[in-house]
C-alpha cells in the first residue's frame, strides 16, 4: 500500500515538511538576524512576509472556486479576528508563531482531508492536524533548549497551539461557508 493516496496529498506533506524545515533551520539564526537587522526590521518586514505566506496558503488551498457571499463574510470575520489578536500582541515573536504554525496547521489539515477523501480512515482531521502541529511546535521548543542563544519557553508552545487552533477553525469555517453556498446553489 503506498504511503500517499494522491499526488496532491504528497505535495501537501512536502509543503508541510518544507515549512517545518524552514522554521527549524532559523532557530540558530534568529538571534543573529535580530542583532544584524534590528528588531524593527524583523517585526515589520518579516511579519509582512509571513502574512503574505499565510495569504498564499489560504488562496492556494482554500479558494479553489470563486467565493460566494457567505465565504466572503466568513473570510472578513477571520481577518478581523486575526487583526484584533495581532494588534494586541506586544512581542513580535508571538506574531511569528501565528504565521508559522498557522501555515503548518493548514497544510497538515489539507493533507489529512485529502487522505480522507481518497478513502483512508482519518479520525477527526481538524483535531489530528492540531495535535500534529502541536508536536511539531513542542519539538521546535525542545531544540531551543539545546541552543545557547535560545530559550525553551512553554508560553511559545501555547502560542503554537493557539496558532494551529485559529488556522483550523478558520479553515473549517471557510469550508462550511462554501458547502452552505453550494447547497443553496444546488436547489
Amino acid at each position: 500500500m503506498p504511503v500517499f493516496t494522491s499526488a496532491r496529498e504528497k505535495r501537501l506533506w512536502f509543503c508541510t515538511l518544507s515549512v517545518v524545515v524552514a522554521i527549524y533551520s532559523t532557530l540558530g539564526l534568529a538571534r543573529t538576524l535580530v542583532d544584524e537587522l534590528g528588531s524593527d526590521f524583523l517585526s515589520v518586514w518579516l511579519f509582512l512576509l509571513g502574512c503574505i505566506l499565510v495569504l498564499a496558503t489560504v488562496i492556494t488551498q482554500g479558494l479553489k472556486v470563486r467565493p460566494g457571499g457567505a465565504e466572503i463574510g466568513v473570510a472578513l470575520g477571520i481577518i478581523a479576528a486575526y487583526l484584533l489578536i495581532i494588534v494586541r500582541m506586544a512581542v513580535p515573536t508571538e506574531r511569528s508563531h501565528l504565521v508559522e504554525y498557522g501555515v503548518v496547521a493548514v497544510f497538515v489539515h489539507e493533507a489529512l482531508l485529502e487522505r480522507a477523501s481518497q478513502g483512508r480512515r482519518v479520525p477527526v482531521p481538524g483535531l489530528l492536524a492540531i495535535a500534529i502541529t502541536t508536536v511539531i511546535g513542542v519539538i521546535d521548543e525542545g531544540i531551543q533548549w539545546f541552543l545557547p542563544s535560545r530559550v525553551m519557553d512553554p508560553v511559545d508552545m501555547l502560542f503554537n497551539v493557539i496558532a494551529a487552533v485559529m488556522a483550523i477553525v478558520a479553515s473549517v469555517a471557510l469550508r462550511w461557508a462554501r458547502r452552505r453556498a453550494s447547497h443553496y446553489l444546488d436547489r
